[in-house]
């Protein structure tokens, strides 16, 4: 992988340092980011993922941990993805039978019989939790200093939790402005009829942002799934009072949304990482939990639970096809033309901006 100038690395006084457009700024490579789930990576298998344009191998022997290679072999670039794992746990190329160990050391080229000879490939840091599988492919030096990150209220018995992975031909950059924004919710209206936000407050910090919300239904029936979730809401001509408070969060690279009934309780967990795929970043994979407290009587959220999952699939692809737009006039207009008038975004898109690394395709934009 081409080695990047990190985050950590930009310019103490912010002030001066060159400002990008956001959408050229890719993620900071030093941190855990989730390729594939658990249940994808068979024992004895091999799986294709990719981070950033850069293809892994991750690799289950049929005893011990999973671990990560690129995925070219050292000899003819073949995917190791299509190859064979040994009873050593080693990987084997499908075209020569080079095999390479958890390190990516070449342990064996079978037709010379003599050590030394192949080269090795590169590994990255892996580890599992919460059903996904992660690898760190910044430094890997730094990679015992950065946790994996809890992930919603997987295995918790009082939550239930469901898994979502869509793809999106957008950069990750407005998966993160479209969930922190609630004033969105207008887009939504034909799922949840009229609702308004109402925004609570605010928390930033170096590598934080966090705004906090509450709805009022200004119209329309409220959605089964809504109901099963917060309870019976109606619109009765009055002011109504705070009866939940969702919390978006934005702790980079991860994002959460919370929702805590008038109680303090919470109620709803979602966990989302944007995974870019392609080099430029434009595509990108979303790996997302989404944990919901079990009600008194559990089996009312089983019988509920495809509703749920249908409601959330119809919000979510109201935001695809609208994040995706935004993606498009990016690129047909030759950069990022927002006028964003929200100080929650103004201050989420300077955090994604300073966390994230400029791309080699980025030329700093004029100030003022």
């Amino acid at each position: 992988m081409q080695q990047a100038t990190t985050a950590t690395e930009q310019p103490a006084d912010r002030a001066n340092a060159p400002r990008y457009d956001l959408r050229q700024i890719d993620v900071d490579p030093n941190f855990w980011y989730p390729v594939a789930w658990s249940s994808k990576v068979r024992p004895g298998k091999a799986f294709a993922a990719r981070f950033a344009g850069h293809p892994i191998a991750l690799i289950r022997p049929e005893y011990g941990p999973v671990y990560a290679l690129e995925d070219r072999c050292a000899h003819r670039q073949v995917p190791l993805s299509k190859g064979v794992v040994d009873d050593k746990g080693c990987i084997k190329c499908c075209y020569h039978g080079w095999a390479f160990d958890q390190q990516g050391k070449c342990v064996t080229v079978p037709y010379l019989n003599k050590e030394g000879v192949g080269r090795p490939v590169k590994a990255y840091p892996c580890r599992e939790k919460s059903g996904l599988i992660f690898i760190f492919p910044g430094d890997p030096d730094l990679a015992d200093k950065v946790p994996v990150p809890d992930i919603a209220q997987v295995g918790n018995p009082e939550f239930k939790t469901r898994q979502f992975s869509p793809r999106l031909k957008c950069h990750y950059t407005f998966m993160h402005e479209n969930l922190m924004d609630m004033n969105h919710q207008f887009l939504h209206r034909r799922q949840m009829g009229s609702i308004t936000a109402r925004f609570l407050g605010q928390d930033k910090g170096d590598n934080f942002m966090e705004a906090r919300y509450s709805f009022a239904r200004k119209g329309g029936n409220q959605p089964l799934a809504e109901a099963l979730i917060f309870g019976k809401h109606h619109d009765d001509g009055r002011e109504q009072p705070v009866e939940e408070v969702v919390s978006i969060r934005t702790t980079y690279p991860y994002q959460t949304l919370q929702i805590h009934d008038k109680d303090g309780d919470l109620i709803m967990d979602l966990w989302a990482c944007y995974l870019p795929l392609g080099e430029t970043q434009q595509v990108t994979q979303a790996f997302g939990l989404l944990s919901v407290k079990k009600p008194k009587w559990t089996f009312l959220l089983d019988l509920a639970w495809p509703v749920l999952g249908l409601f959330t699939h119809r919000i979510f692809e109201e935001d695809r096809e609208v994040v995706e737009m935004e993606q498009n006039a990016w690129r047909e207009l030759g950069g990022d033309h927002n006028i964003e008038v929200f100080p929650v975004v103004k201050s989420l898109r300077d955090l994604l901006a300073r966390s994230g690394v400029p791309n080699r395709h980025a030329q700093p934009l004029e100030q003022g």
